[in-house]
Formats: C-alpha cells, sequence, structure tokens
C-alpha cells in the first residue's frame, strides 16, 4: 500500500508563474507570430536557455548565440535584458491550492526549479511568495538540473524528504517520469483544477 503522502514538491515556470519568451518577442517583432516562433526555435531555443538554468552564464550564453546569428544581437540580449517582462503573472488558481497547503499546517512544501543563478535574485522580487516555501533548489545555484538525477538527490537529502512520501508537480512530463524513478509520486501538471483533482486522489486536502 502507498505511503500517505507528507511532502509537496511544486515547480515554479509553467505551474505557479506564467513565463513564455513569446510575451517578449511577440512586441520586439510586432505582432508576427511566424517569425516570433521561429526565433524561439531557432536561435533563441529552450535547449539554449535550459543551458543558464543549469548553470552556464548569460555572458556566456549571449556570446555563443552572437557568435551564431550576428545579425540578431540586440535580440539575442534582450533574452535577458527583458526577462521579466516574459511573465504574465502567477497561475492564480495553482496559488490559492499552494496557500492552502500552507495554511493546512499537515504538509511540508518546497520547490524544486530549473532557473538561472543569475535571474533568480529577480523572480523573488517578482513573486516574493517564492520566499514563503520551507525550501527551494534553484538549478542554476547547483549546477546540475531537472531531469537529471542528481538535482532531484540534493533536494531529498538537503531537507530530509522520504522520496516515498512525497509528490512532485511539474509541467515537464520528463521531469515528472524523473521524479517518479525516485519513488516519488508524481502530477503532470496541465491545469489547475487537473492539480487539485490529482492531489485530491492522492489523498492530499486542504
Amino acid at each position: 500500500m502507498a505511503k500517505e503522502i507528507q511532502t509537496i514538491i511544486f515547480d515554479l515556470g509553467g505551474v505557479l508563474v506564467d513565463w513564455d519568451p513569446a510575451y517578449v518577442f511577440l512586441k520586439r517583432f510586432q505582432g508576427d507570430r511566424e517569425k516570433t516562433n521561429w526565433f524561439l526555435n531557432h536561435v533563441c531555443t529552450s535547449a539554449w536557455n535550459i543551458e543558464q538554468d543549469a548553470g552556464r552564464s548569460i555572458e556566456k550564453a549571449n556570446r555563443i548565440k552572437i557568435e551564431q546569428f550576428p545579425e540578431y544581437e540586440s535580440d539575442i540580449r534582450a533574452f535577458y535584458k527583458e526577462w521579466p517582462h516574459m511573465f504574465a503573472g502567477v497561475i492564480e488558481g495553482t496559488l490559492q491550492i499552494f496557500e492552502a497547503i500552507k495554511a493546512s499546517k499537515k504538509y511540508n512544501y518546497y520547490a524544486l526549479t530549473n532557473w538561472s543563478a543569475e535571474t533568480w535574485p529577480t523572480a523573488l522580487e517578482l513573486f516574493p511568495f517564492f520566499n514563503t516555501f520551507e525550501g527551494v533548489v534553484v538549478s542554476g545555484q547547483e549546477k546540475t538540473r531537472k531531469p537529471y538525477k542528481k538535482i532531484y538527490d540534493i533536494l531529498l537529502n538537503r531537507y530530509t524528504i522520504d522520496a516515498k512520501t512525497a509528490v512532485f508537480i511539474d509541467d515537464n512530463l520528463d521531469n515528472v517520469q524523473a521524479a517518479k524513478e525516485m519513488g516519488m509520486q508524481g502530477i503532470h501538471f496541465k491545469n489547475p483544477v487537473q492539480l487539485d483533482m490529482e492531489l485530491k486522489k492522492l489523498g492530499i486536502s486542504y
């Protein structure tokens, strides 16, 4: 029989806050969706961005891309200069669930996020509730990232979490699968209503 859940672990971007580089580049490209998609699929790609989440410096990241696409230098530099404008705000339904979990005082609650160490201080200013977790593991600070096993080990060991009594919530399926391989329950986040249902299926009440 599955153990009772004691710990709830949240991803941040895409679960608690709405982040999308397209919010910036649609403005830069005068609403041209096709050009925005091309730029984010070929120049400042997810694969490029996630290396900053894993600890690569923004300066080095910019240098690599500007060498490849010199004609887009100003747009490449804009990715991190205008980074705070990539947020549409909090995902209210998930924030309500998080606040209810905290208020219930029944569970431990942590965050495990792929996030650049250089932009993390700005994130704490933008979203002060990030400071209210019992602990947060930030990939850029650890020089590793989801879905690699090492970052889950860091979380579990640092906060003495029993994986078998923990549930991990993420909008990236690979990250959820990795958590399951570590022995945790996993929820692939789609929206707050679905999250509420999945948590209740696991016997979590708040």
